[in-house]
């Protein structure tokens, strides 16, 4: 009889961060790790992500939150097209490092949040449909971590590794004031997502943990823009997350360093909670471990993109990389 309400409340109990975990209370205390590019230094004055792309016109957050509401948006034409080509270099990146591209449904079960661990606690944060029970998921981990839940692999399945891309849905509930202006903190954007799911090995939780933060690294490194690596604090983690580094990209409109990937390992803390095991090679059935790590998200790379590759006319240099996906043009001109 107590028996659901017991498995209630150990969906609330934390998983024991890892010793290499910092103490703190919250991102002011993340430990930076290191710095990777040059911050640019302008010989004119620079204008921020809003000026640049109202000047050029491919950018309409007026209209945005006259259709939606606040923190809605319109990308038009090549600010559009920029989105697209950084959204398909990720993925073109990940599939060349071995991970399997994946179109995910949008609208998950409880189950699925709940294996994951966005519920219970993200409840205020999602969208839902009340009518169908069913809601729209703020990243494709949710998916893509609950593709195997309820099922037991054989471990020469694993690893598993999944990018996807899907458009994210976030109410931004208790945010109110918070990083208002642009494109930085908003309703919906699309993002690239890897997941991997691996052998209970501490040790090969940790060596993914590596690969998927270089993954993103190496990302930032071909689309030339300046960043760093912090180590999240205990008081800055999420309930399931065992240890978590953050990219944080330079953006010059904010004179500081802005969060664009968050790449966390979870141990076996979502594989319980969805049932999502394997069998070793002397036949016992063992809980995977997850991890998961963005790729890009945008339109909020986009800041620095745009703030770092302007020029004294208002122009925008696209990135080199990127220069495929935009016909091989140089320039986002008026």
């Amino acid at each position: 009889q107590l028996e659901p309400e017991l498995n209630n409340l150990l969906l609330y109990v934390p998983m024991p961060p890892a010793p290499e975990v910092p103490e703190g209370k919250d991102d002011t205390e993340n430990v930076e790790i290191r710095r990777w590019g040059t911050v640019r230094q302008f010989d004119f004055t620079p204008k921020d992500h809003v000026a640049l792309g109202l000047d050029l016109d491919i950018m309409d957050i007026e209209r945005g939150v006259k259709l939606s509401g606040s923190r809605n948006y319109f990308l038009k034409g090549d600010g559009a097209m920029l989105h697209w080509a950084v959204l398909k270099f990720a993925i073109d990146h990940m599939a060349a490092r071995g991970y399997k591209p994946m179109s995910v449904p949008l609208l998950m079960r409880d189950e699925a949040m709940r294996g994951t661990a966005y519920f219970p606690g993200g409840e205020e944060q999602a969208y839902r449909m009340e009518r169908d029970e069913l809601n729209l998921a703020g990243t494709a981990e949710v998916p893509l971590t609950a593709y195997h839940s309820g099922e037991l692999l054989d471990q020469s399945q694993l690893p598993i590794k999944f990018v996807a891309m899907s458009t994210c849905f976030r109410r931004e509930a208790g945010a109110a004031g918070k990083d208002t202006y642009g494109l930085y903190r908003i309703h919906q954007f699309d993002k690239v997502e890897q997941v991997v799911i691996c052998e209970n090995n501490e040790d090969v939780s940790r060596a993914f943990h590596t690969e998927i933060l270089g993954n993103s690294e190496g990302l930032m490194q071909a689309l030339e823009i300046p960043y760093r690596v912090v180590n999240v604090c205990t008081g800055d983690l999420g309930r399931g997350q065992v240890m978590k580094y953050d990219i944080e990209a330079w953006m010059p409109s904010r004179n500081n360093w802005g969060e664009t990937h968050s790449a966390s390992r979870f141990y076996d803390f979502q594989s319980r909670r969805m049932n999502l095991r394997y069998k070793d090679a002397t036949k016992k059935n063992l809980f995977c471990h997850t991890l998961n790590n963005t790729v890009v998200a945008s339109p909020r790379i986009l800041i620095p993109i745009l703030e770092l590759y302007q020029n004294a006319d208002g122009s925008i240099t696209i990135p080199k990389v990127l220069r495929p996906y935009m016909g091989n043009r140089e320039k986002i001109t008026k």
